[in-house]
Protein backbone atom coordinates (compact mmCIF):
# COMPACT_ATOMS: atom_id res chain seq x y z
CA UNK A 1 0.00 0.00 0.00
CA UNK A 2 1.59 3.28 -1.14
CA UNK A 3 -1.50 5.43 -1.01
CA UNK A 4 -1.63 8.97 0.28
CA UNK A 5 -2.19 9.25 4.02
CA UNK A 6 -5.77 9.32 5.33
CA UNK A 7 -7.81 12.58 5.40
CA UNK A 8 -5.71 14.29 8.04
CA UNK A 9 -2.87 14.45 5.52
CA UNK A 10 -4.09 17.98 4.68
CA UNK A 11 -2.44 19.03 7.93
CA UNK A 12 0.94 18.19 6.50
CA UNK A 13 0.61 20.56 3.56
CA UNK A 14 1.31 24.34 4.00
CA UNK A 15 3.25 24.19 6.53
CA UNK A 16 26.01 6.36 -3.34
CA UNK A 17 26.21 2.84 -2.33
CA UNK A 18 24.33 2.61 0.87
CA UNK A 19 23.33 6.25 0.64
CA UNK A 20 21.36 7.27 -2.44
CA UNK A 21 21.31 7.74 -6.16
CA UNK A 22 19.62 11.03 -7.10
CA UNK A 23 18.61 12.06 -10.59
CA UNK A 24 19.88 15.47 -11.67
CA UNK A 25 17.66 18.44 -12.44
CA UNK A 26 17.96 20.42 -15.66
CA UNK A 27 20.40 23.36 -15.36
CA UNK A 28 18.82 26.78 -15.11
CA UNK A 29 15.50 25.54 -13.79
CA UNK A 30 16.47 24.86 -10.18
CA UNK A 31 15.06 28.08 -8.74
CA UNK A 32 11.73 27.62 -10.55
CA UNK A 33 11.19 23.99 -9.64
CA UNK A 34 9.10 22.85 -6.70
CA UNK A 35 8.22 19.45 -5.27
CA UNK A 36 4.55 18.71 -5.88
CA UNK A 37 4.17 15.03 -4.92
CA UNK A 38 6.08 12.01 -3.67
CA UNK A 39 5.51 8.28 -3.41
CA UNK A 40 7.41 5.10 -2.56
CA UNK A 41 8.12 2.27 -4.98
CA UNK A 42 10.37 -0.75 -5.30
CA UNK A 43 9.29 -3.13 -2.54
CA UNK A 44 12.39 -4.68 -0.99
CA UNK A 45 13.23 -7.43 1.49
CA UNK A 46 16.74 -6.34 2.48
CA UNK A 47 15.36 -5.29 5.87
CA UNK A 48 13.20 -7.96 7.46
CA UNK A 49 11.26 -5.83 9.93
CA UNK A 50 7.60 -5.93 8.85
CA UNK A 51 5.94 -3.93 11.60
CA UNK A 52 3.60 -2.39 9.01
CA UNK A 53 2.89 -5.67 7.25
CA UNK A 54 3.80 -6.38 3.63
CA UNK A 55 4.88 -4.57 1.59
CA UNK A 56 5.98 -1.48 3.48
CA UNK A 57 9.74 -1.55 3.01
CA UNK A 58 10.69 0.39 -0.10
CA UNK A 59 13.91 1.13 -1.96
CA UNK A 60 12.80 4.18 -3.92
CA UNK A 61 11.36 7.63 -3.30
CA UNK A 62 9.78 9.00 -6.50
CA UNK A 63 9.37 12.78 -6.47
CA UNK A 64 7.23 14.75 -8.92
CA UNK A 65 8.44 18.26 -9.76
CA UNK A 66 6.42 21.27 -10.84
CA UNK A 67 7.51 20.82 -14.47
CA UNK A 68 5.95 17.34 -14.50
CA UNK A 69 9.16 15.34 -14.37
CA UNK A 70 9.76 12.59 -11.82
CA UNK A 71 13.14 12.22 -10.15
CA UNK A 72 14.02 9.45 -7.73
CA UNK A 73 16.15 8.64 -4.72
CA UNK A 74 17.19 4.99 -4.66
CA UNK A 75 18.52 3.40 -1.47
CA UNK A 76 20.73 0.32 -1.69
CA UNK A 77 21.63 -0.61 1.89
CA UNK A 78 18.73 0.90 3.82
CA UNK A 79 15.00 1.17 3.18
CA UNK A 80 12.05 3.47 3.53
CA UNK A 81 10.03 1.74 6.27
CA UNK A 82 6.91 3.78 5.96
CA UNK A 83 3.34 4.09 4.71
CA UNK A 84 3.68 7.18 2.53
CA UNK A 85 6.02 10.20 2.29
CA UNK A 86 4.73 13.50 3.69
CA UNK A 87 5.21 16.97 2.18
CA UNK A 88 5.87 19.84 4.59
CA UNK A 89 7.60 23.20 4.13
CA UNK A 90 10.18 22.99 6.91
CA UNK A 91 12.29 26.05 6.08
CA UNK A 92 9.58 28.50 5.02
CA UNK A 93 10.77 28.96 1.43
CA UNK A 94 7.47 27.83 -0.06
CA UNK A 95 8.95 24.62 -1.46
CA UNK A 96 8.11 21.55 0.63
CA UNK A 97 10.54 19.05 2.01
CA UNK A 98 9.65 15.36 2.22
CA UNK A 99 9.45 13.62 5.60
CA UNK A 100 10.22 9.90 5.39
CA UNK A 101 11.07 7.07 7.76
CA UNK A 102 14.27 5.21 6.90
CA UNK A 103 15.60 2.04 8.49
CA UNK A 104 18.85 0.14 8.20
CA UNK A 105 19.97 -3.26 9.51
CA UNK A 106 21.58 -3.02 12.93
CA UNK A 107 20.47 0.56 13.57
CA UNK A 108 16.69 0.63 13.23
CA UNK A 109 14.77 3.68 12.06
CA UNK A 110 15.28 7.42 11.78
CA UNK A 111 13.28 10.38 10.48
CA UNK A 112 14.83 11.61 7.22
CA UNK A 113 14.00 14.70 5.18
CA UNK A 114 14.60 14.97 1.45
CA UNK A 115 14.33 18.11 -0.64
CA UNK A 116 15.84 20.37 -3.26
CA UNK A 117 19.10 21.90 -2.09
CA UNK A 118 20.50 25.33 -3.00
CA UNK A 119 22.00 23.75 -6.11
CA UNK A 120 18.61 22.41 -7.20
CA UNK A 121 19.58 18.79 -6.57
CA UNK A 122 17.23 16.38 -4.86
CA UNK A 123 18.89 14.83 -1.85
CA UNK A 124 18.92 14.19 1.87
CA UNK A 125 18.54 17.50 3.73
CA UNK A 126 18.55 16.31 7.34
CA UNK A 127 17.93 13.27 9.53
CA UNK A 128 17.58 12.39 13.18
CA UNK A 129 19.94 9.80 14.67
CA UNK A 130 19.00 6.17 14.17
CA UNK A 131 17.27 4.59 17.16
CA UNK A 132 20.37 2.40 17.42
CA UNK A 133 18.89 -1.10 17.60
CA UNK A 134 17.78 -3.42 14.82
CA UNK A 135 14.02 -3.78 14.22
CA UNK A 136 13.11 -0.60 16.08
CA UNK A 137 10.77 1.86 14.36
CA UNK A 138 9.29 5.33 14.77
CA UNK A 139 5.90 6.64 13.66
CA UNK A 140 5.56 10.27 12.52
CA UNK A 141 2.86 12.39 14.15
CA UNK A 142 3.02 15.67 12.24
CA UNK A 143 4.64 18.98 11.41
CA UNK A 144 3.61 22.37 12.80
CA UNK A 145 4.79 25.39 14.74
CA UNK A 146 3.65 23.68 17.92
CA UNK A 147 4.91 26.30 20.39
CA UNK A 148 4.05 29.41 18.37
CA UNK A 149 7.59 30.77 18.18
CA UNK A 150 7.67 31.00 14.39
CA UNK A 151 9.93 27.97 13.88
CA UNK A 152 8.69 24.68 12.49
CA UNK A 153 8.77 21.53 14.61
CA UNK A 154 8.07 17.90 13.81
CA UNK A 155 7.03 15.10 16.12
CA UNK A 156 7.11 11.32 16.10
CA UNK A 157 6.52 8.45 18.50
CA UNK A 158 9.77 6.63 19.17
CA UNK A 159 9.16 2.85 19.25
CA UNK A 160 5.35 3.08 19.51
CA UNK A 161 5.11 -0.56 20.64
CA UNK A 162 7.93 -0.46 23.22
CA UNK A 163 9.26 2.90 24.44
CA UNK A 164 6.04 4.75 23.49
CA UNK A 165 7.83 8.09 23.69
CA UNK A 166 6.66 11.25 21.93
CA UNK A 167 9.62 13.35 20.72
CA UNK A 168 9.48 16.90 19.37
CA UNK A 169 12.28 18.31 17.20
CA UNK A 170 12.92 21.74 15.68
CA UNK A 171 14.18 22.38 12.15
CA UNK A 172 16.91 25.04 12.18
CA UNK A 173 18.06 26.40 8.80
CA UNK A 174 21.35 28.21 8.29
CA UNK A 175 21.82 30.93 5.63
CA UNK A 176 24.06 28.59 3.65
CA UNK A 177 21.31 25.99 3.42
CA UNK A 178 22.66 23.65 6.09
CA UNK A 179 20.10 22.22 8.49
CA UNK A 180 20.44 21.36 12.16
CA UNK A 181 17.76 19.28 13.85
CA UNK A 182 17.34 20.06 17.55
CA UNK A 183 15.41 17.80 19.89
CA UNK A 184 13.30 19.95 22.21
CA UNK A 185 11.48 17.55 24.52
CA UNK A 186 10.05 14.09 25.04
CA UNK A 187 7.25 12.51 27.04
CA UNK A 188 6.42 8.85 27.60
CA UNK A 189 3.22 6.83 27.74
CA UNK A 190 1.87 7.69 24.28
CA UNK A 191 1.52 5.76 21.04
CA UNK A 192 0.06 5.93 17.54
CA UNK A 193 0.50 2.46 16.08
CA UNK A 194 -0.29 -1.21 16.66
CA UNK A 195 1.93 -3.93 15.20
CA UNK A 196 0.70 -5.08 11.81
CA UNK A 197 -1.56 -2.11 11.05
CA UNK A 198 -0.84 -0.48 7.71
CA UNK A 199 -1.76 2.98 8.95
CA UNK A 200 -0.54 5.39 11.61
CA UNK A 201 -3.18 6.49 14.09
CA UNK A 202 -3.80 10.13 14.95
CA UNK A 203 -1.90 13.15 13.72
CA UNK A 204 -2.00 16.92 14.05
CA UNK A 205 -5.10 19.09 14.09
CA UNK A 206 -5.96 22.77 14.60
CA UNK A 207 -9.48 23.36 15.86
CA UNK A 208 -8.99 27.13 16.07
CA UNK A 209 -6.71 27.38 19.08
CA UNK A 210 -3.43 26.32 17.53
CA UNK A 211 -1.96 22.96 16.57
CA UNK A 212 -2.21 19.96 18.84
CA UNK A 213 -1.28 16.31 18.45
CA UNK A 214 -3.90 13.57 18.75
CA UNK A 215 -2.51 10.31 20.13
CA UNK A 216 -3.45 7.24 22.14
CA UNK A 217 -2.42 6.43 25.67
CA UNK A 218 0.33 3.83 25.70
CA UNK A 219 -2.13 1.10 26.72
CA UNK A 220 -4.75 2.25 24.19
CA UNK A 221 -7.16 2.98 27.04
CA UNK A 222 -7.89 6.50 25.84
CA UNK A 223 -7.30 9.26 23.30
CA UNK A 224 -5.48 12.46 24.24
CA UNK A 225 -4.78 15.86 22.70
CA UNK A 226 -1.20 16.99 23.29
CA UNK A 227 -0.01 20.59 23.08
CA UNK A 228 3.61 21.61 23.23
CA UNK A 229 3.95 25.15 24.61
CA UNK A 230 6.82 25.46 27.06
CA UNK A 231 6.24 21.81 27.87
CA UNK A 232 3.64 19.16 27.20
CA UNK A 233 -0.01 19.66 28.08
CA UNK A 234 -2.28 16.63 27.76
CA UNK A 235 -6.08 16.67 27.59
CA UNK A 236 -8.29 13.60 27.59
CA UNK A 237 -10.51 13.16 24.52
CA UNK A 238 -12.33 10.00 25.58
CA UNK A 239 -11.95 6.25 25.86
CA UNK A 240 -12.75 5.36 22.23
CA UNK A 241 -9.51 4.62 20.36
CA UNK A 242 -11.06 3.21 17.20
CA UNK A 243 -9.89 4.42 13.81
CA UNK A 244 -13.26 6.11 13.28
CA UNK A 245 -12.95 7.98 16.58
CA UNK A 246 -9.50 9.26 15.66
CA UNK A 247 -10.74 10.43 12.26
CA UNK A 248 -13.55 12.36 13.96
CA UNK A 249 -11.12 13.94 16.39
CA UNK A 250 -8.79 15.02 13.60
CA UNK A 251 -11.75 16.70 11.87
CA UNK A 252 -12.54 18.51 15.15
CA UNK A 253 -16.01 16.89 15.18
Amino acid sequence: MVAAPRPHARLWRGLVRGVLLAASLWPGLANALEITAARYSGATQIYGHLVLGKPHNWSTLDVTLSDGRVTSVILSERVFEDIAPRLADMDGDGNPEILTVEATPGQGARAAFYGLGPDGQLGLRAATPYIGTDNRWLAPVGVADFDGDGAVEFAYVDRPHLAKTLRVWRWNSAPDGDVRLQELAMVGGLTNHRIGEDWITGGVRDCGDGPEMVLARGNWAGMVAVRFIGGFRLRELGADTSRIAFDRALRCD
